[in-house]
């Protein structure tokens, strides 16, 4: 049994951006960061993306703003949707475990808080600054083979677990996909 949820996640997805959000309210659970790279994800399993259907699109835009009010979520549909998140998702994996979380919350708030566009190097690098993180060190290391691998691997194992979206929980080898299961996997949690 498990002792922890898995969150599976992209700083691309703006349903992972409202989970989050969710999880830094939950004090008394373990959640294990696991960072994949969505669209690799989506080719792994045949998908396309909402993103990609312009009817799906527009649907997924309202929803997020009802669901982020509804939860009294700081939130603004990025005019840059959607952006390549390699480079980003490579970063998370590339810096000191000490600025993880300050990374990610810094990146997931200047995309789907600030309407940031993340594509623009320079935006990135402010973000970088505002980090202390050294920008030569980090896209020195974005574009290392061992750090291309292994969010690769990450994402290859998400879909060997039949991870198909993000974001999505594991709990007990159950799969919670959606911001809006959250709550059944806490559930789940709580019956260990």
């Amino acid at each position: 049994m498990s002792n922890h949820i898995d969150f599976y996640f992209d700083i691309i997805s703006p349903y992972a951006y409202i989970a989050y959000k969710k999880i830094l309210k939950i004090n008394n659970v373990d959640f294990k960061l696991k960072p994949i790279l969505l669209g690799g994800l989506h080719n792994l399993a045949g998908i396309t993306a909402p993103a990609f259907n312009k009817y799906k699109m527009k649907n997924m835009q309202n929803d997020c703003e009802l669901v982020a009010k509804k939860n009294k979520i700081n939130f603004k549909w990025n005019s840059k949707f959607p952006i390549n998140s390699l480079r980003i998702m490579r970063g998370y994996l590339c810096v000191d475990v000490s600025e993880k979380e300050q990374y990610l919350k810094s990146f997931f708030d200047a995309y789907w808080k600030e309407d940031q566009d993340l594509s623009n190097e320079e935006n990135v690098k402010i973000i970088l600054k505002k980090l202390k993180i050294n920008e030569n060190d980090f896209f020195n290391s974005i574009n290392s083979q061992d750090i291309k691998d292994k969010l690769k691997e990450l994402t290859q194992k998400a879909f060997e677990k039949e991870v198909f979206g993000a974001p999505t929980f594991i709990v007990n080898n159950k799969i919670f996909w959606g911001q809006d299961r959250l709550e059944y996997a806490l559930d789940e949690i709580k019956n260990i």
